[in-house]
């Protein structure tokens, strides 16, 4: 890897379904040589480097801020929902890194917020506050989390979990649903309902408990249908997911003491917008007793630009 530039860095984003990567130039500040890649088609994340410094042009760069849908580790990573392991050692050996810093994929969105602008986000709810931590929390094959705090200058960002907090049901209907899960699922979290496969696992269960077939077979396909109208069934899986993200939400802003705006990440969002915002999502979201005033005073968006993560990673220091 000689010849390679120090004011370059290699940015990856490494999610459940899917891998992209980049060079961030420095001195531009932007983002060239952006791939994306399909991890079912790959056996590690040192093919998917392989594959994409195959097809760069220019020189490979010295360094690299990998984020990744993992929980925090050391020098072994194991994500939580596909197979793929690394040690951040080995990579950067491998493709001769002097310095090379993994984090969360939520961190690396946290890190991304000072540099969204107004054409990267979509208001859900606009109201000024005085709060200094945010928060992103976003459904995609997971559901993660995280927060950054600016102090006297300099920015602090913490992960999160809350695709593994505990789910309660707001509804009697709620309640019915979550009794048909426990049958399969006794250790009931959010991130088994709030997610891409969380969102087909409701539907299912709506069907199963509106006796109905379940004909729809992917999370894409519910979502297209609940926002067509096509499909009943469809479309009240979709209002449930809503609600229970708003539940999400407020108890994450809620437990890290986030005040200052909640920005929604991830692939299905954008793609539902005015769905999200005729749901009871936020209703859900502030809903929590006497903090419900603080809540309310939340400014909520929708992060659509399609690559924070790699704009996090980007950022972040290394």
């Amino acid at each position: 890897m000689s010849g390679g530039s120090t004011r370059q860095r290699l940015v990856a984003d490494v999610g459940g379904t899917n891998t992209r990567l980049a060079i961030f130039d420095e001195k531009s500040q932007e983002l060239r040589a952006v791939a994306t890649y399909k991890n079912r088609d790959y056996n590690s994340f040192e093919s998917v480097i392989t594959h994409w410094l195959e097809q760069l042009e220019s020189s490979p760069p010295l360094r690299a801020c990998i984020a990744v849908a993992a929980p925090p580790s050391d020098d072994r990573v194991a994500m939580n929902n596909m197979d793929w392991s690394f040690s951040t050692t080995e990579i950067a050996r491998s493709f001769g890194f002097e310095q090379l810093r993994c984090i969360n994929d939520f961190e690396a969105n946290a890190y991304a917020l000072p540099h969204l602008g107004d054409d990267d986000l979509v208001s859900i709810h606009h109201r000024g506050t005085t709060g200094e931590r945010l928060a992103t929390v976003g459904p995609g094959t997971g559901l993660g989390g995280a927060t950054i705090t600016r102090v006297k200058g300099n920015v602090h960002v913490a992960s999160g979990e809350p695709g593994f907090m505990s789910l309660a049901p707001g509804s009697d209907y709620e309640m019915a649903l979550f009794k048909l899960i426990r049958q399969d699922h006794p250790d009931l979290y959010a991130e088994l309902l709030v997610s891409g496969p969380g969102l087909l696992r409701l539907y299912q269960r709506v069907c199963q408990l509106e006796n109905t077939d379940a004909v729809v077979k992917t999370p894409g396909e519910v979502s297209t249908k609940a926002i067509a109208g096509d499909n009943a069934q469809c479309r009240t899986a979709l209002g449930v997911f809503c609600a229970l993200l708003g539940e999400v939400c407020g108890n994450f802003v809620l437990a890290n003491g986030a005040y200052g705006g909640l920005f929604l990440a991830g692939g299905i969002l954008p793609r539902m917008i005015p769905f999200l915002k005729r749901s009871t999502f936020h209703q859900r979201f502030t809903g929590k007793g006497v903090m419900q005033q603080h809540l309310q005073a939340i400014p909520v968006h929708v992060i659509t630009t399609p690559f924070p993560g790699l704009i996090g990673a980007a950022h972040a220091s290394l």
